[in-house]
Formats: C-alpha cells, structure tokens, sequence
C-alpha cells in the first residue's frame, strides 16, 4: 500500500515534518488546506523536508464517509498491518510515515455528523523533552483551544508518534460536512507558523489570539466517542452552541424517537465548554452527541 504524498525538500538542511489530512474521508478542510500547502510552499524558502499528504484514506474519500470499504476506522487501527484489510493497510502504511518524521501534525474536522470547536491537541507524553516540543507546536498553531489529554489512547496516529517519539499534534476545525475557507484559511496559517516555530521556515508566527489552555491528565481523557451517549436512536436536537459554558446538570440537549413521544435529555456530567456538537439529527443508541472539556475538577 503506496499513500499518495507530496515531498518538498528545502535548499538548507533542517528537520521533516509530516503533515497528513483525510484520516476520515468526510473532512474537507484538512484536504484543502494540504492542497494549499503543496502549491505554496517554496522549496527555495525551506530548511529540512516537508511530506504532506492531501487524502490518507482514499477509500473513504470515494464514499464520502469516515470510513473506508471494510468499515474500520482508521483513526483506531493504528499501527495497522501490510497484510491486513484496506484500512489496516493505510493505517501500516501511515505508521511508517510517521515513524520517518521529526515532527507531526494531523489536520482534522468533525466530519459530516459533528462540528468541533477549533483546537489542538497533544497526548500528555512522558518524555518531557516531547511533550515540551508538542505544547509549543499547540500553542503556536493558533486555535481557540489546547487539550493535552490521556497519553494511553491506542490505535491512533497519535499514539504512533507516541511510540515512536516524534511530538506530534491533533487540530480540529468545525466540520459539518462543509469546506470552510475560515477553516481552510486557518489550517494554512497553523500549518505555517508551526514550521515557523520549527525551523522549516523564517518568520514570526502569525498567532492571532491567546488560546484557552486544558491539561487533563484522567484516564481516558481525550475519548470523545465516549462522551455524553445518546441513550436510544432518534432524533437528536441540541440546546447548546459550540464554546458555550456548562455546568453539571445543564441540559445539552434531547433525544426523540419519530414520533417524538419518547423524549430523553441529555445533562452535562461536567462543568467546562461544548467542544462538540452533533450537528447531524439522526442519532444511534451509544454514539456521542456532545464532548464537554472540563475547566474545573
């Protein structure tokens, strides 16, 4: 299995750095925004190597979906098998790309279904010297949050550079099925100012606000799928925005079965700010519908 990159080799030596967006094939601004990168890039202007990677999950793309022919995410395959099916043979074929860089970055959004709350986010590395590199590529990024979050999550493309010791960050950008250019404008911008912040490229970083900053060190913190269950399918109508603030208890939306005669709330089990929202109405039993990053313990 040969993924479909694009090398940029500057004229002085420096660092390689990863850049791999469509991990999920239903996340559009991350595509869009490796696409600037290839055309804008100028090799004479770069110190070190740049490997970007548009479309990881090609089969997923095809499908418009997060997931690819055989149904496995791949964002929970990692490190994945060359003999394996499709997705674990993306998911080897990713890990050794990994494996090859200094550094990392994964652009992703909410896909079709939710919109997430622009951020970056790190796994709380046990290598200080790591974990030290990935807070400045979070910070320097310039989204509106930074979560560093359980280290011990598997599967994940993340959890290959933790292995390999390679800092390494996560961005997500709302989603909702559409090609933001705020979006697409944003990424380009993080993307650059953390090859700044490294050394691929002179400048000053273009940061344009403080972030808010959260380090959970819980167990299984970072977990979005695990967050706020709907209880049943149905229907599934939110009663919070994105960034809003929220105490245990509040009500962050409902779950109705088609006739609406069955009608489930949903209360926030913790008190911080909505970073998710399922924007996609249909709902199944299990499937999170909210993520809510705790401020307070």
């Amino acid at each position: 299995m040969q993924l479909q990159t694009h090398e940029i080799v500057g004229t002085q030596p420096g660092p390689h750095l990863l850049i791999t967006a469509g991990v999920h094939g239903d996340e559009f601004e991350p595509m869009a925004a490796v696409r600037r990168l290839i055309k804008e890039i100028d090799p004479r202007s770069l110190s070190g190597k740049l490997t970007l990677v548009p479309c990881v999950n090609a089969s997923a793309f095809r499908l418009g979906r997060r997931t690819g022919e055989d149904g496995k995410d791949l964002a929970r395959t990692c490190p994945g098998s060359a003999e394996g099916s499709l997705t674990e043979q993306v998911a080897f074929a990713l890990s050794e790309l990994i494996r090859s860089a200094n550094f990392y970055i994964d652009l992703h959004t909410g896909g079709t279904s939710y919109t997430v709350l622009p951020l970056s986010g790190y796994s709380l590395h046990a290598d200080p010297n790591v974990l030290a590199v990935q807070r400045r590529m979070a910070n320097v990024f310039g989204l509106d949050v930074v979560w560093g979050t359980d280290p011990n999550l598997d599967g994940r493309s993340l959890s290959v550079a933790r292995d390999a010791n390679v800092p390494a960050i996560y961005c997500e950008y709302l989603g909702g099925g559409r090609c933001d250019p705020a979006g697409i404008d944003a990424y380009v911008r993080g993307c650059r100012n953390v090859m700044i912040e490294l050394g691929l490229l002179d400048g000053t970083p273009d940061v344009p606000r403080t972030p808010l900053i959260v380090e959970d060190h819980r167990p299984g913190a970072g977990h979005m799928q695990i967050n706020h269950p709907a209880p049943c399918d149905g229907f599934f109508q939110p009663t919070v925005t994105l960034g809003q603030q929220v105490r245990v208890g509040d009500l962050l939306g409902t779950v109705c079965d088609v006739l609406g005669q069955r009608v489930e709330r949903i209360e926030s089990r913790y008190t911080g700010v909505v970073i998710v929202l399922q924007t996609f109405p249909t709902v199944i039993a299990g499937a999170s519908v909210a993520v809510v990053m705790e401020t307070t313990s």
